[in-house]
């Protein structure tokens, strides 16, 4: 089959990038971007820190990668190409200055470490059927739920346990946030413990689809849903760790203020949390009648401290809304957590609402997360780290205007 008729790997573009004036480079150009991409300048690929820039143009544009001018472009046939070294464990930003005019571009080009592609030697977990449960708590709904056991699992030995939110996205292990790849050469390289990881996807009531109600809800019902039903019926068929030291919650969007609420209500049973692009916004305020995720930087400064370790992660770029702007209120949270001194990391990058960020940082995220986990515990009191105790607290000092 020749070149043109399939879509090459990223690799292999590349590859061939080394001489642009080929017609081979051209064709694996064509075959792996769309036609769109390539006019409106958003055609992009990363493998580890090399990244590929390419658009088509009569004359050369300027490429800016984080608003910092890239290597001149070189001519390949109708196309300009231009490369890259990009930091790892993160996402970038890149645009096209034509005629000085900005053009094109994107806000979430990840750059994956290593942990994100298969390595030699490191045994693979294995995913689950697909699972439907029928809930209780939550009348007719019906979720689907996946379980990813480690390649280390006996089926004897109790493993820690991490449930992640919208778990339909992670089911794959070619999926683009390579989850299941990171996992794996995480728990081999013994930067994370073996775990049972459980994929939760939010809920239908015959078409109505529960994903808000679930996730931005200010209430404890989420938590008593996924102890009482899904990690319960999961129980059956893995031996899991009942232990909150032993759990983490994860999510992103709606999904990461779930993860945090179900800590916040049951920071017995989920000690851990990790939570991206957070919408600690007012999805779900219905104003004297229900609270929402809005109120959470107010309740952790006038509540008492919960004993939970909390890693956050929100871009510049996020969302703003009529429900609320989720860099401010992820800032917001930062600070509320530092304020109660609360066992947490905030990182800060330049996306929007995107997963890109999330997905290239977990072998950063995770470890922080389980560090210094001991299987012969079952308890932690979490503090604060000191070099954050002496950090100042976060304050936005530049506005994107005069």
């Amino acid at each position: 089959m020749p070149l043109w008729a399939q879509r090459p790997d990223a690799g292999r573009v590349l590859q061939l990038a080394a001489k642009p004036g080929s017609v081979e480079f051209q064709q694996a150009l064509t075959a792996f971007f769309s036609a769109e991409q390539l006019d409106k300048g958003t055609a992009a690929l990363t493998v580890g820190a090399d990244a590929l820039f390419a658009i088509r143009a009569e004359k050369a544009p300027r490429l800016l990668v984080n608003d910092v001018p890239a290597a001149p472009m070189k001519k390949a046939g109708p196309f300009f190409v231009g490369q890259a070294k990009l930091p790892l464990y993160t996402s970038h930003i890149f645009h096209y200055l034509v005629e000085g005019k900005r053009f094109g571009g994107r806000l979430d080009l990840p750059a994956f470490g290593p942990e994100a592609y298969e390595q030699a030697g490191v045994p693979q977990g294995q995913i689950s059927e697909k699972f439907t449960a029928t809930s209780r708590l939550y009348e007719e709904m019906q979720s689907d739920y996946w379980v990813y056991a480690p390649a280390q699992y006996d089926g004897r030995t109790a493993l820690p346990v991490m449930v992640w939110q919208d778990g339909d996205k992670y089911a794959r292990r070619d999926a683009p946030n390579r989850l299941l790849i990171q996992l794996d050469n995480l728990v081999h390289q013994k930067k994370i413990p073996a775990m049972l990881h459980v994929f939760v996807s939010p809920g239908l009531v015959g078409e109505r689809r529960m994903r808000s109600v679930l996730y931005d809800t200010y209430t404890d019902k989420y938590s008593r849903y996924l102890l009482e039903e899904i990690l319960a019926a999961v129980s059956a068929k893995w031996k899991l760790r009942t232990d909150g030291y032993s759990r983490a919650i994860a999510g992103e969007s709606s999904g990461g203020i779930c993860a945090f609420n179900a800590a916040w209500w049951k920071p017995e049973q989920f000690a851990r949390v990790y939570s991206r692009i957070g919408s600690f916004t007012s999805i779900q305020w219905k104003p004297g009648e229900l609270d929402g995720g809005n109120i959470f930087p107010f309740a952790i400064r006038k509540q008492p401290r919960r004993n939970i370790r909390v890693y956050l992660s929100d871009g510049s770029e996020d969302l703003e809304n009529v429900h609320g702007s989720w860099p401010l209120q992820n800032i917001q949270m930062a600070n509320s957590l530092k304020f109660k001194e609360y066992d947490f990391r905030f990182v800060w990058g330049s996306g929007p609402h995107s997963t890109a960020q999330g997905n290239a940082e977990i072998p950063l995220a995770l470890p922080w997360l389980w560090r210094d986990y001991d299987a012969a515990k079952t308890s932690q009191d979490f503090q604060m780290e000191p070099g954050e105790k002496e950090k100042p607290f976060f304050r936005v000092k530049a506005l994107n205007r005069d």
